[in-house]
This record gives structure tokens, sequence and C-alpha cells, in this order.
């Protein structure tokens, strides 16, 4: 018979005395690496940015001047605008794509390809420029009057603006639209609820999760495409900005305010956008991501915590 050592643990225990595992971690030199070229790369911008003869003086001496914060005010204005005219439209445009009617969803087919065809830029010359070929503008007992008189540099932005944007934010409500299960729009009209009713209570508030993402980016890319509108004489952060460099001096300098401007403006937009995702999780997330704050005082109050937890 063999002898069975009643001293030894259970099957697949390490005997008495037995050496643990060392667990030694797989090392990514390959991150090293990519870390210091991404840091020296940092540092050589950094110095021929220095090496340059650039007064950066005046960015703070002009940072709040009037004309930059008017541009500033006119600048949100016309992203405001532009983008209610887009989202409207979009809405519009997208239930026209939808519908069953050959002709509305042939229109809206031909506006959305027409807009996203052309460059935002074209639009904005060609709306300026409309007065070359017409000299009034006639609606009848509504409305008649010189075009120079009508089509003003604002209402000139606000139509290149806002009709290009309507194209695309139509294919994004068009694809949260088609993300709603169709069974529930079957099931609201079986309850009796008109088409209309459905969508306002049904569909378009499930839809929401797909549209507010890439809303929020067109939102900010609408910031930053205002800078076209200086082509059309409506004077906005970047052509005061422009105003300023060649009264000063300091074009680049002015530029770069710019720059900093729209990274300020970009940046509160982004922190909007978190939130409003964050509200229209509700219904799909368990448990809704943390706000930046939740972060921030999660780790302060970790701080000097064992790992495990105990005191």
């Amino acid at each position: 018979m063999t002898d069975i050592d009643k001293t030894a643990g259970p099957a697949g225990t390490p005997a008495a005395g037995a050496e643990a595992i060392k667990a030694i971690p797989v090392r990514h030199y390959g991150r090293y690496v990519s870390a210091v070229i991404a840091i020296a790369l940092l540092v050589a911008i950094i110095y021929a940015f220095g090496q340059g003869k650039i007064n950066w003086n005046a960015v703070p001496d002009y940072f709040f001047d009037d004309r930059i914060m008017t541009g500033v005010g006119k600048t949100l204005l016309l992203t405001v605008l532009s983008m209610v005219i887009g989202i409207v439209g979009g809405i519009v445009l997208a239930v026209m794509r939808l519908s069953k009617n050959p002709v509305t969803s042939s229109i809206a087919w031909f506006y959305i390809w027409f807009f996203r065809g052309t460059p935002v830029l074209v639009q904005l010359v060609v709306w300026f420029n409309l007065g070359l070929v017409f000299e009034f503008i006639n609606l009848g007992p509504l409305y008649k009057d010189e075009w120079s008189d009508f089509m003003t540099p604002l209402l000139t932005a606000l139509l290149g603006l806002g009709l290009n944007e309507a194209a695309y934010m139509a294919e994004i409500c068009r694809a949260g639209l088609l993300a709603v299960d169709e069974g529930q729009t079957e099931a609201a009209h079986a309850l009796g609820m008109s088409h209309s009713r459905t969508l306002r209570r049904i569909v378009i508030p499930q839809a929401m999760r797909v549209i507010v993402p890439p809303t929020g980016n067109e939102v900010i890319n609408m910031l930053k495409t205002t800078s076209l509108v200086s082509v059309v004489q409506y004077p906005e952060l970047f052509r005061y900005a422009q105003d300023i460099g060649q009264n000063s001096g300091a074009p680049v300098e002015m530029y770069f305010l710019a720059a900093a401007w729209y990274l300020v403006m970009t940046s509160i937009l982004s922190v909007g956008q978190y939130y409003i995702e964050r509200y229209y999780a509700r219904g799909s997330s368990r448990q809704l991501p943390p706000t930046p704050w939740q972060k921030i005082r999660t780790s302060m109050f970790s701080l000097g915590r064992p790992k495990g937890g105990m005191a």
C-alpha cells in the first residue's frame, strides 16, 4: 500500500514551504520610447515658436478688449441662430425623407444632396452676390424692397450657415428616428395615437439618445465655421481679431488670441454636451457616468486610503 502524507493540503495547493510564484510585470518599452518621442516633439515645437518674433504680451493686452468681446457675443449669437435653423429644418427634412409620399421624399433628398455636396463658403458667397442678379426682391403683397437692403450680412450668414446645417441635421435626425424599434410605433398606432403624437411622445424622446451626441459635435463645428462669414462682411470674432491685428501691427498674435477664444468657447460647449448626453442616458444605462466634479471629489477622498479599502 502507498503511504499518504496527511500533512499535505488539498489537491492543487502548494506544499508547505513551497516558494510562491513571483509575477514579473511585462515591460512595454515601446510605450517609453513613444512617450520620449512625443515629449521631444512638443519641446521642439515650443522652442521653434520661442525663436519667432512674436509679441506674446499683445495676447493678454487685447484678450478682453471691447471689440473682441463684441465679436465673441456675435459669434455665439450667430451659432445659436444658425443651429436653431439647422435643427428645425433638419427635423422637417428627416420627416419628409421618411415619408411614404414620393414627392416630399424626393424634395428632401434633393435638398440634402445639394447642400451637402457644395462647400458652405461657396453658399455664403452665392447668397451675398445674388444682388448682382436680382435688383429687387418681390414677394407680392407681403414684402418688396431692394435686394441690397434685404440681404444684410447677418441674413446672409444665417441663410448660408443655417440652410447648410439643416442638410446635415436631417441625416442625424433620420438616423435617430430609424434607431427606434418599429414595434413601438406600431404599438402606439394600435392604441389609437396619431402619427404626429407618436413622433412627439414615443419616437423622438428615444431617438434623442442617438441624436444628441452628433448634434453636440455639430454645434461645436458651427461655432468654428462662423469664422467664414467674414467674407460676407459680417463682423464676428475672427473679423474683429483681423482688424485689431492690422491696426496694431500684430496680426499673428491676434490670430492666436482668436484661437484661444475659440478653444474657451468650444470647451464650455463640450461640458454642456456631456451633461445633456448624461441626461438622455438615464433610461438606457443602469448607472449614469460620474460628472467631472464627482470624479474630482472621488479622487480627493481616495487620497491616502489603502488599496484594500481598510483604514
